[in-house]
């Protein structure tokens, strides 16, 4: 049986852990150990490390059917399991020091530059607060994105935005993850004192992800295909899966709830011609962000094979095409939410839980569509635009 089949034939479980989680904030321990013994939080990393180096639509499938029974299991295992494949791009010495003792250790991430990064003799000294690092409590790293001094990028000087690879009790995790949906991904703060980071453990999108002629680090022994696919687009699908996994579990729900709801005056609520035709709109939308998903993934994987650098037009249109379907998806479920019984105002109903779920996910900066959709369009008018993250 494959990987998607064992999730289905264990929705129960996926369930059950799911409840779990939002009680405690975080995923169960026997969430965890599923999620490893499965494979998926190494679905990414190198085979020469013990990982699947799998094929990446491969990989968001069973992502994607993880969240459809549990959504934070499946945005943690999303999210999680994209840095084996950035860390196979920094330095060897980096990988060594993440996975020689244990390749079955994993980080948790924030990316957002909202810390400092100084850079020092020998690598930098970095210190503040990161927000949002799904899965922190049950990882043994974390990757920080900060901007370290200026990187010259088409003859010009920009900030240099690089991931920093901490390990251990070189940081530390913050409690505030109180929040009305996803509560089960444990996505809290992290806090830097200080830290100093060695050059090998920080990578610089700036001088290696838009510059085709300078492989990053790790591609000289990481050198399959997969390593090759761009960063930004790369991870945006690794939140775009779960949240359309977990949108079409909010549509099975919606499906089942809907089908045995009695209408006041008589009859059943499934055989109102509006109710019906909602339903098959909401469908379409799914099914049509979940095309665009693929697409993705099958242009980025075509080019990396082929060695064919994609530039920031096409880019940008693959992150539009992506983010753009999962808020048309997250207006669908709204609408049928709103459709549905009163009941769903208490917030242990399952469609009301589901809801907050997909509505907290919409507010990654990465599900954001209005700066890339926005960029985009500028680029076919041939128009001057702000930068986005490509």
């Amino acid at each position: 049986m494959d990987v998607v089949g064992q999730i289905r034939q264990a929705a129960g479980q996926w369930r059950d852990g799911e409840l779990e989680a939002n009680r405690s904030r975080r995923l169960s321990d026997t969430t965890w150990k599923q999620l490893q013994e499965l494979g998926v939080l190494r679905g990414l990393q190198p085979r020469r490390w013990g990982g699947g180096e799998l094929d990446l639509g491969e990989h968001l499938r069973n992502v994607y059917e993880i969240a459809r029974y549990a959504p934070s299991a499946g945005w943690v295992a999303g999210v999680v399991s994209s840095h084996p494949w950035q860390i196979a791009l920094f330095d060897e010495r980096a990988q060594q020091d993440m996975w020689s003792q244990d390749p079955v250790r994993t980080t948790s991430s924030s990316y957002a530059p909202t810390g400092s990064a100084v850079p020092v003799e020998g690598g930098y000294r970095l210190s503040g607060r990161w927000s949002f690092s799904s899965g922190a409590d049950l990882c043994d790293g974390v990757i920080l994105g900060a901007n370290a001094g200026l990187a010259e990028a088409g003859g010009v000087k920009v900030p240099n935005f690089c991931s920093f690879l901490l390990i251990g009790d070189q940081y530390a995790i913050e409690d505030n993850w109180l929040t009305a949906g996803m509560r089960g991904t444990g996505s809290k703060d992290i806090v830097v004192a200080d830290a100093f980071v060695p050059e090998h453990r920080a990578l610089s999108s700036v001088k290696y992800e838009y510059n085709p002629a300078t492989p990053a680090p790790g591609q000289l022994r990481n050198d399959g295909w997969l390593y090759k696919v761009p960063w930004a687009v790369m991870f945006n699908l690794v939140l775009v899966a779960p949240m359309l996994g977990a949108a079409r579990g909010f549509l099975d729900t919606w499906i089942a709830e809907t089908s045995r709801r009695q209408l006041n005056w008589g009859g059943m609520v499934r055989d109102d011609p509006l109710t019906q035709l909602h339903l098959a709109e909401a469908e379409w939308v799914h099914d049509a962000a979940v095309a665009k998903m693929r697409d993705a993934v099958e242009t980025i994987t075509r080019a990396a094979k082929a060695g064919v650098y994609l530039g920031k037009p096409e880019r940008a249109r693959l992150r539009w095409n992506i983010t753009r379907g999962c808020q048309d998806v997250g207006k669908a479920v709204n609408h049928l939410l709103r459709i549905s019984s009163g009941r769903t105002a208490y917030v242990d109903h399952p469609l009301h839980v589901l809801f907050q779920d997909v509505t907290t996910e919409l507010g990654h900066a990465f599900l954001s569509c209005d700066a890339i959709g926005q960029y985009y369009g500028a680029g076919l008018l041939g128009a001057r635009s702000a930068e986005v993250m490509l």
